[in-house]
């Protein structure tokens, strides 16, 4: 189901630089996000550094505006943390001298906006997510290989699930079991444009739990990929912020 901040008690799984993996743990221990040691490297330098080690994700260092183009129309203010309160973290898709092209929450889907790379901290990303609506699976992949493969609930033929390329902008625990969304959620950056008559939950898009497991690998959802709590849990523990997650046909 859709998701919106009201509604639902949702707490971030951690919050400052450990949200990047959401887990506290020597195994999971996230990427230094603290002082930069690139004192005189220009900035397409250190997006080409970072790029080398994983796809860039851009942590803000501070609010700014999201723009149009580089140094254009503005679009919308970011602040440092996202509505549900974790860290804005960015998926970046290219970089134009000193700004970076991301994915937000902001935009429609299928638009991007530009930031300055000046008020963010670039962190490689060895994480990614694909979901094949025609199968129903959802593929996890770490430094471009398979580690986990799991089932899918999708949207129903009346809210089917949009297609795009997306990213993740929240990992979310229930304080309280939900039968809605199982054990948590992974809040996307996309929306439901195909919002069911009557639902008051919102638009954003998620992976989440449930509590209706007979509902996986069916189309019964009002849009989101509804999985199993223990392959909810499992991503919500290991993916970064920032993570892009491709939604296929």
């Amino acid at each position: 189901m859709p998701l919106r901040r009201t509604g639902l008690l949702l707490t971030p799984v951690a919050t400052g630089a450990i949200a990047l993996t959401g887990w506290v743990g020597p195994a999971a221990a996230p990427p230094s996000v603290g002082a930069s040691t690139n004192a005189g490297v220009s900035a397409a330098e250190r997006y080409e550094r970072v790029k080398q080690r994983g796809a860039p994700v851009a942590v803000l260092r501070r609010a700014t505006v999201l723009r149009a183009a580089p140094g254009g129309r503005r679009l919308a203010r970011l602040g440092r943390r996202t509505e549900w309160g974790s860290p804005r973290v960015l998926a970046t898709v290219d970089r134009q001298g000193t700004w970076l092209k991301v994915i937000a929450t902001e935009l429609p889907n299928g638009r991007y906006g530009w930031i300055p790379i000046g008020a963010t901290q670039l962190v490689a990303n060895p994480w990614a997510v694909t979901a094949d609506l025609s199968t129903r699976h959802v593929t996890v992949t770490r430094n471009g290989r398979a580690v986990k493969r799991f089932t899918v609930a999708i949207g129903s033929p009346t809210t089917p699930t949009p297609t795009g390329r997306y990213a993740v902008t929240d990992k979310l625990e229930l304080m309280t079991r939900s039968a809605a969304y199982g054990c948590c959620a992974l809040a996307l950056s996309g929306h439901q444009p195909h919002v069911a008559q009557g639902w008051a939950g919102g638009d954003r898009l998620a992976i989440h739990g449930t509590s209706e497991p007979q509902t996986i690998g069916h189309a019964a959802s009002l849009g989101c990929l509804r999985a199993r709590d223990r392959d909810a849990r499992w991503i919500v523990k290991h993916v970064f912020l920032g993570t892009v997650v491709e939604i296929r046909p």
